[in-house]
């Protein structure tokens, strides 16, 4: 006869039943968890190539940024002269030296979390093609470049204002982008700054509402970038400490609130502009194109997509179609006043 024993009939003397052995826990990537990631593959061709590492250390993409410097002397309708076309394009390219020796400082001091990031990891310093002594070396060659042509071929007011941003920027990169705001507030001074040495370049007074629509539209992008990098990279976004201390709504605030300010600040001036404006008040009708630009760019930081702004604005055609028409009408009501 056969007995069947259920586990609540065990024989007497029978040994106990061992409990399975819990499932293990999920596996971290040694990436995001070891005190000392391993460097990622390196890219295959040319792109993997010393050369090729020292021009992507500097970032050449992220000179777009310094397309601000020609903000005022356009908004002043003055960019075209030659006295103040020379001195705004050397304002550009001393800050394309400037912005990128910090990026090279910033990468130098951050290599250890830029491994353990899915796409910083690549960064030619993270991943170990550009020694660290060899990227500071660069990056004081092009402090020193930027800093004597400033002095020597400009103004000494834009000499001032590159130094401001060298300063802030240092600050930034040693100890200020781990205090919550202010690394908000200090990247977006970068942009702010960018935009009033194209003012002291061309001898320009800035107006009050140029620097307003600068200061709160920096700062929107830069509360959009932090708010796609802790929506997108959820525990990877541990590689940047602020993230910790902020949650999506209130990043989500920031954004909107900047957003409104620099709508609201931009419709005073264009009314401003529009009052001595004859006939067509082409300022004014900036206005359409300026605010669904910027709802565009709210669509893109609300899914997750404005980790790299210079990448948005370049790959989304409707907003660059949209920053086109706002630069096109501005330009018309400008040039024909």
């Amino acid at each position: 006869m056969t007995v069947t024993v259920s586990p609540q009939s065990r024989p007497s003397g029978a040994p106990p039943e061992v409990p399975p052995a819990p499932a293990p826990a999920a596996e971290v990537a040694p990436s995001t968890r070891s005190a000392n990631p391993p460097l990622p593959p390196r890219l295959p061709g040319w792109r993997g190539t010393f050369a090729w590492a020292l021009v992507r250390s500097v970032r050449p993409r992220q000179w777009v940024k310094n397309v601000l410097v020609l903000a005022a002397p356009m908004a002043a309708g003055v960019v075209h002269r030659p006295e103040v076309l020379g001195p705004t394009a050397v304002a550009f390219l001393l800050f394309c030296l400037a912005s990128s020796a910090v990026y090279l400082v910033n990468d130098t001091i951050d290599v250890l979390e830029d491994r353990r990031h899915p796409r910083k990891r690549f960064r030619p310093i993270a991943a170990g093609i550009i020694p660290r002594w060899l990227a500071v070396a660069m990056a004081v060659v092009l402090f020193a470049t930027a800093l004597v042509a400033a002095v020597l071929l400009t103004r000494p007011a834009l000499a001032g204002v590159l130094g401001a941003y060298v300063v802030i920027q240092l600050a930034y990169c040693l100890f200020l982008k781990n205090q919550p705001v202010i690394d908000l507030a200090v990247v977006a001074s970068g942009f702010l700054l960018r935009g009033i040495a194209g003012g002291v370049a061309a001898g320009l007074a800035l107006s009050q509402w140029f620097l307003l629509v600068a200061a709160f539209g920096s700062l929107f992008m830069v509360a959009g970038k932090r708010y796609s990098e802790l929506v997108v990279l959820g525990d990877a976004a541990a590689t940047r400490k602020t993230l910790q201390e902020y949650s999506a709504s209130y990043l989500r605030f920031v954004w909107s609130l900047s957003a409104g300010v620099a709508c609201t600040a931009y419709c005073l001036w264009a009314f401003e502009m529009g009052r001595t404006q004859e006939g067509v008040p082409w300022s004014t009708i900036s206005i359409a194109p300026f605010v669904m630009a910027v709802l565009r760019y709210a669509r893109d930081v609300d899914k997750g997509e404005a980790g790299a702004p210079e990448e948005i604005v370049l790959g989304d055609r409707v907003l660059l179609v949209l920053g086109v028409l706002w630069a096109a009408v501005v330009g018309i009501g400008i040039y024909t006043r």
